[in-house]
């Protein structure tokens, strides 16, 4: 099944040249989910070839412009193009406020059922599951209420050998193999081991964004071993000072936060649009975890 994740944006405050606000997809099997929607984001989908009408959930960090003031633009699509299903967006409280005005003010009467959750960006929680994944919130230090999301697949069924099934199986006894359990008979005896006739699944796999925020040792725990993370490098070493006035993070805290929670592989983003060249900010990653990547626009990353 697949999982990727696709940057639509990595500019920091102002959009630059070809670098646009902050938007993400994150791809699980048949199911999209956008992450972050600033400025220009539908137009990024058209350009990627991603059909809004696959995004039921969306994922809203905190209220700076440049991380939500697509979304009403969005919803706006949908709307004129006759979505049906319903979508559900999570992001702090006032977003719902925000949303609300602009609609009244626009006589806007959506034709799609709108679901808002409030989250609480100051706690670790669960806020979300469905078939493919469980999202929580990741507590981020910011000079607003925001949060990050760490996406986990839910665990894989084990695979059946066929070589090694015995005949007549009924389909619901073959499906409870695939959930680890042994077949029995009306007494309670083992009629098919589990263990004789499946294999081990694939290990689920993880997604962790971790939006604007002051550098936050405690992140480490709860990312830990995530197979691919997503942390803001706004600044370079030298403008440590500006980051934290700012509450960002430098490119150097990035790769230390990455290299701290043992993660599979770090993408930095949210570059100030000071950095025409990026290469500085991803060799200053480097020094502290090998394994980085810049997560510029167009950048497609399967798990």
């Amino acid at each position: 099944m697949e999982f990727e994740l696709k940057i639509l944006g990595s500019a920091s405050a102002t959009p630059f040249l070809d670098r646009h606000h902050t938007a993400q997809v994150l791809t699980v099997g048949n199911a999209q989910y956008l992450i972050d929607c600033g400025e220009g984001t539908q137009r990024r989908l058209m350009e990627h070839k991603l059909r809004h009408q696959r995004i039921n959930t969306i994922f809203i960090s905190h209220l700076h412009g440049d991380h939500y003031f697509g979304l009403f633009g969005l919803l706006g699509t949908m709307h004129l193009n006759g979505r049906t299903e319903p979508l559900h967006i999570f992001g702090p409280a006032g977003l719902d406020e925000v949303l609300t005005m602009q609609f009244r003010h626009s006589f806007t009467q959506l034709c799609f059922e709108l679901n808002f959750t409030a989250v609480d960006t100051t706690q670790h929680a669960q806020v979300y599951e469905d078939k493919h994944v469980t999202v929580h919130t990741l507590p981020m230090r910011h000079r607003i209420p925001c949060c990050g999301y760490l996406f986990r697949e839910q665990p894989r069924r084990r695979p059946l050998v066929k070589e090694k099934l015995p005949p007549n199986l009924t389909p619901v006894q073959l499906t409870s193999l695939t959930l680890g359990e042994d077949v029995l008979d009306e007494a309670g005896h083992v009629l098919v081991r589990n263990l004789d006739v499946t294999t081990e699944p694939r290990p689920p796999r993880s997604y962790a964004y971790c939006s604007d925020t002051l550098y936050t040792e405690s992140l480490a725990d709860l990312v830990h071993g995530v197979d691919l993370l997503y942390h803001e490098a706004t600044f370079l070493e030298e403008m440590r000072d500006r980051a934290a006035t700012t509450h960002h993070s430098t490119a150097r805290q990035a790769g230390l936060l990455a290299r701290r929670a043992q993660v599979q592989r770090l993408l930095i983003g949210h570059f100030s649009s000071r950095y025409r060249d990026l290469q500085p900010l991803l060799t200053e990653a480097q020094t502290m975890f090998e394994w980085t990547d810049l997560a510029v626009e167009g950048l497609t990353v399967s798990v």
